[in-house]
This record gives C-alpha cells, sequence and structure tokens, in this order.
C-alpha cells in the first residue's frame, strides 16, 4: 500500500508549472510554484506545522495547549490543520479585510476567530497583533506563535522550499519572485538559492500602499496606505526578513494584481489569490527586460476559492473601481448592464397592443425605443419622438394598434459582433437587437455604447 500517515506528510514537494500563453512574446522560462496544491490550499501550511511542531519540541507547547496567531487567513488555516491533527486547539486574530471564505474555513476546523479592523495604526490596542498577544495573556497553556518573527518560517522555506526550487529547476532557475507577508518565504528561499549561486536574483513584489519597498530604498519607516490585496505588503518591519538576500523591490497596485490573477486563472489554468497576481505583475515585468537564457520562478500563493466573493467576482471589481475594461463586442456590453441592473429581461410590446401602451412605457420607464416583437422575430420598432410627434396630431391613435405607427425593426445583431462595426448601424439607427443563437436578449442603445465602452 501507498500512503501518507497523516495529512501534514503532504506539505510541500509543491509541482512546478510552466507557463505557456499569459507570457507570450516574452523570452524567458516561467514557472508557478504551486503552494496551493499544499493541503490546506497555500504556502503557508509549511509555517503552520513548522512553528507548531518547534514549539512542542522545544516544550514551549503542551499537550493540549492552545495555539494563537495573527493572520491574514492562510497561516491560520495552515496551523488550524496541524493543530487538528496534533491535537491542539487554536485561535486566530484576523482583519476585517480577510475574505469571508477563510474565515469560514477557520470555523470549519474549530478555530475561534477574532475580527479586528483593519483601519487601526499598528500601535493602536485594537491593532490585530496586539489583540493576539493579549489573548495569549489571558488563556491558559497557550502560546502566540508569531509569525513575523518566529524563525521557524523562514528555517521550514530554507530547509524545504528553497531546496524543492533548486532541484526542480536542475539548478538553472536565475531569478525568484515572490511577494513579502511575513518575510518567510524570501528570506528561507532567498538564503538557500543564494547559498548555491550568488547571481540568482531574488526580487520582492510589493503592493502600492505597504511600506516595505520604501524602507529597502531608503532605510526609513514610512506609513502605509490602504490597499486590498490580502497576505502581502506590511504597514510595520516583520523581524524574519533578511533584507539582505532580497536584490529589488517591485511594486503592483490593485488593479494590475487583481486582473493578473484573473487572467492567471483564464489563460493558465492556475487558480489563485490577489497577492499571486502582484507577484505575477512583477514577473512579467521582469521578463520583458531578460532574455531567453533566464528562468524565472515565482510563488502561487493560494488558492482562489478564497476570494470568490471579491475579485473573482465581477460586480466585487465593479464596487471597488477595479474591473478592467474589456468591452469589444455587444455581449460585453449586454453582460455589464445585466450585472449593473440585475435585469436580463428585454422590454418589449406586440404589434396588436395599444398605442397607450407604448405611452405609458415611455413614461413610467423613461425609454425612448421600443422593440416590437411577434412569435420570438422583430417585426417593427417604436420611438417616443415619432409617437408624440403623430399624437400630436391624431390622439385618436392612443387606442390604435402599434402596428398601425410602428417604424420599421432595430438592426439585429449577433451577440458576437465587435463594437467598431455595431457602432455603424448606430449612426442611422438608436438602437441595435441583440442576437444569441437566433434569440433576441438585448436592446442596445446609443447611450449604451456611450457609458459602457468607457468604463
Amino acid at each position: 500500500m501507498e500512503f501518507k500517515n497523516n495529512i501534514i506528510e503532504q506539505i510541500g514537494n509543491t509541482p512546478l508549472i510552466r507557463l505557456n500563453k499569459i507570457n507570450s512574446g516574452l523570452k524567458p522560462q516561467i514557472f508557478a510554484k504551486l503552494e496551493s496544491a499544499n493541503p490546506g490550499g497555500s504556502l503557508k501550511d509549511r509555517i503552520g506545522f513548522a512553528m507548531i511542531q518547534d514549539a512542542v519540541d522545544s516544550g514551549k507547547l503542551k499537550p493540549g495547549g492552545t495555539v494563537i496567531e495573527a493572520t491574514s487567513g492562510n497561516t491560520g488555516i495552515g496551523l488550524a490543520i496541524s493543530a487538528a491533527v496534533l491535537g491542539f486547539k487554536s485561535i486566530c486574530v484576523v482583519t476585517d479585510k480577510v475574505s469571508i471564505e477563510k474565515i469560514d474555513y477557520l470555523k470549519a476546523f474549530g478555530t475561534e476567530v477574532v475580527v479586528c479592523s483593519n483601519t487601526v495604526k499598528h500601535d493602536s490596542p485594537d491593532y490585530y497583533i496586539t489583540v493576539a498577544r493579549k489573548i495569549e495573556e489571558e488563556t491558559p497553556n497557550s502560546i502566540f506563535l508569531y509569525q513575523y518573527s518566529n524563525q521557524s518560517n523562514p528555517r521550514i522555506h530554507y530547509n524545504t522550499t528553497g531546496p524543492e526550487i533548486w532541484r526542480q529547476t536542475d539548478g538553472k532557475i536565475t531569478h525568484f519572485v515572490t511577494g513579502i507577508g511575513t518575510g518567510g518565504c524570501i528570506s528561507g528561499v532567498g538564503k538557500f538559492l543564494k547559498e548555491k549561486n550568488p547571481n540568482i536574483k531574488i526580487i520582492a513584489a510589493d503592493p502600492v500602499g505597504s511600506i516595505l519597498k520604501e524602507f529597502k530604498e531608503g532605510k526609513t519607516i514610512g506609513e502605509g496606505t490602504p490597499y486590498l490585496v490580502e497576505g502581502i505588503g506590511q504597514d510595520c518591519i516583520p523581524q524574519v526578513i533578511a533584507f539582505d538576500v532580497i536584490d529589488e523591490f517591485r511594486s503592483s497596485n490593485d488593479f494590475d494584481s487583481f486582473n493578473c490573477a484573473r487572467a492567471l486563472t483564464r489563460q493558465e489554468g492556475i487558480f489563485c489569490g490577489g497577492s499571486t497576481g502582484t507577484i505575477l505583475k512583477v514577473v512579467l515585468e521582469i521578463a520583458a527586460e531578460l532574455d531567453e537564457n533566464a528562468v524565472i520562478v515565482f510563488i502561487v500563493c493560494d488558492t482562489g476559492e478564497r476570494y470568490l466573493s471579491k475579485f473573482h467576482k465581477e460586480e466585487w471589481l465593479r464596487e471597488n473601481r477595479l474591473m478592467k475594461k474589456e468591452i469589444r463586442t455587444l455581449s460585453d456590453i449586454t453582460n455589464s448592464k445585466k450585472l449593473r441592473s440585475g435585469n436580463s429581461e428585454i422590454v418589449f410590446v406586440n404589434s396588436n397592443e395599444k398605442v397607450r401602451k407604448v405611452v405609458e412605457l415611455f413614461d413610467t420607464k423613461g425609454f425612448s425605443q421600443v422593440p416590437v416583437i411577434e412569435d420570438y422575430k422583430s417585426v417593427g420598432s417604436i420611438r417616443e419622438a415619432r409617437v408624440m410627434s403623430k399624437l400630436l396630431e391624431d390622439q385618436s391613435l392612443l387606442d390604435a394598434p402599434v402596428s398601425k405607427i410602428m417604424d420599421v425593426s432595430f438592426p439585429c445583431l449577433e451577440s458576437r459582433t465587435e463594437l467598431q462595426a455595431a457602432k455603424k448601424y448606430l449612426t442611422e439607427s438608436p438602437a441595435i437587437l441583440v442576437l444569441e443563437y437566433g434569440r433576441i436578449i438585448d436592446i442596445i442603445t446609443r447611450y449604451d455604447i456611450i457609458e459602457f465602452s468607457e468604463l
């Protein structure tokens, strides 16, 4: 029989995946180190086990004790898994920036979750790390593992992640790129790779708003500003970061980070979180500067399943003004309209209905044109200006059938029609009917083209 003795033994030895599409036109080989393949779905499974085991080995954690951590979610999940297997209780303190998926994940393991505000300063008593320390003081037989200063953190990456990357690339790696949350991964992997080949470049991807890049470059501690990417960047300096092994910092904003993460998912099938998007943005930027001899490895920090209520949801991106402009076809506008209004029904009238009903639609709905549809086919159109002009001459038309005053049908175009082609029809017609597999699914006006193509 071939098996693992427990789920902890499945941690590590994650695969290296070559990129093939998103890097089109770039010369270097680019590989994703798939840390989302760990049993808890993230890079932090490694340190979750290492910190608990080292605490047990040192005698700081006794049987039946409680492990406490301040986390953006993934370290907590890694701790929760190992705590469950090893027989410890767990308490995690998170900020309200953490996705609900991560919080629910922690609770599923029986972890107690304490949520703090993300907006308080690091010297506030409500700062999530300060709250974690307070919980340790008040909880008997407990230990606050504090990943930001715990040397088990970089040590496990030095002992496992670094050697795996070296072996998997046959020592050919030239650039290693990852983000900095605690700094354990980049410090441990960076130290190992530099010992093997000091010419390997270790590059940190940092979100705009974090103070780490500024600190590395200017040796000053500035004040961070809020950003939406979870798990990387800091407003204080973690003690485990080995700045001496880091060759360079590069930044990415929320917009680029989330859109790179979505692109990695859709083009390469690698479902990932926003921090991986930050890293990938930097990877693609660096790759554009290198030749075919470069071999770049970057970390896929976690799985996109933890962000389904956030940036993997288009409504959330729109609410946060982070939706990438991808309006190329009539279908793109139709989908954008549905997301905004939540209504997918097209309003139309029948040719034998009274003109009065059309006027009511103009008054109550604010429409200026309505299609006339019979048996799912367009047979004509009603345009407000022309209707009102005819009614001024003859008010008895209010009780006439629509067929008596309707104009020719609006142009009918397939949903995949490019906007540039569709715009030509709108120079003569105020609206277009959109077809999908022969069905009329939407009416798009000149106003829609202007509004949604500017998003």
